[in-house]
């Protein structure tokens, strides 16, 4: 089990060298601190403690950053614990990076979901409406509450109220790219949050040894390169055709130049001849 912490940036989408378009969503991964490292002999459990987000001091308090402190780092926004890791392998203060995961890896992304206020029962919980008619005086009601036996509403009935804003974990996502150069994290499809919202990547827990194969995108790098190549040859070809051209005209004109001269040369010679007869 591994896990980091990252910033929800948005959704895009990526092509392969095949053709297939993959939806995915970009998580921007700065640095995470390992901030504390429990154990089960002292804390019951084994987990590490990571923090993100550097923020000023002044946004932050004294607990906090005497926290940080201990880890020799700057004070954080976000502090969050990974549990079930082997806490052998890390050190207090150590910096984990993009590069724990690899590509074609199964990860589980916790967030809280987007808050949509109070809602009703349609938007809810996808109930249906009652007749749309004037007449029917029912169209997006709750409905019956209970029955006549208990003359009371059964716990558990599902009616208007708050709707997201809760935590959610969407499990089985496969991370399709890494970008270290820019710490980024391409995972295909959706995850719960709204943009610059924290997500939580964690190893998949029912798929922790799956691998997928690596797919073969197309960067833009390889395509500016590969335009830049055409464009190269394209202005060789059109040099080589202008000079071609140029030759051409040359031989044209020098070919004009010996005919000029060549009818010069006759009436000379026809006017000697005239002059002497």
């Amino acid at each position: 089990m591994k896990g980091i912490l990252g910033k929800k940036i948005g959704m895009t989408q990526v092509f392969t060298k095949e053709g297939k378009l993959i939806p995915v969503t970009v998580v921007s991964v700065e640095p995470n601190v390992v901030t504390q490292i429990k154990t089960v002999e002292k804390d019951g459990y084994a987990a590490i403690q990571l923090a993100t987000e550097t923020v000023r001091e002044k946004v932050s308090n004294k607990p906090k950053m005497g926290h940080t402190k201990k880890a020799n780092t700057t004070p954080k926004r976000f502090l969050r614990e990974i549990r079930g890791v082997n806490t052998d392998e890390y050190t207090l203060g150590q910096t984990i990076s993009v590069d724990i995961f690899s590509e074609g890896e199964m990860v589980d992304v916790s967030g809280v979901s987007k808050g949509k206020g109070f809602q009703g029962v349609i938007k809810r919980h996808n109930q249906s409406c009652g007749p749309m008619g004037h007449g029917s005086q029912y169209h997006r009601g709750v409905g019956s509450l209970g029955t006549m036996l208990p003359m009371h509403v059964l716990k558990g009935k599902k009616m208007p109220g708050h709707m997201g804003n809760v935590n959610r974990t969407i499990q089985n996502l496969e991370v399709v790219s890494i970008d270290k150069e820019n710490n980024l994290i391409l995972i295909k499809g959706n995850v719960p949050g709204n943009k610059q919202s924290l997500v939580i990547i964690r190893t998949a827990v029912k798929n922790p040894d799956v691998k997928r194969t690596p797919a073969d995108l197309i960067t833009y790098v390889e395509e500016v390169e590969t335009l830049s190549e055409n464009n190269s040859e394209d202005v060789a070809d059109n040099n080589e055709t202008t000079e071609t051209v140029e030759e051409e005209k040359d031989t044209t004109e020098t070919v004009e130049e010996v005919k000029d001269t060549t009818e010069v040369a006759n009436e000379t010679t026809t006017a000697t001849e005239d002059a002497a007869a």
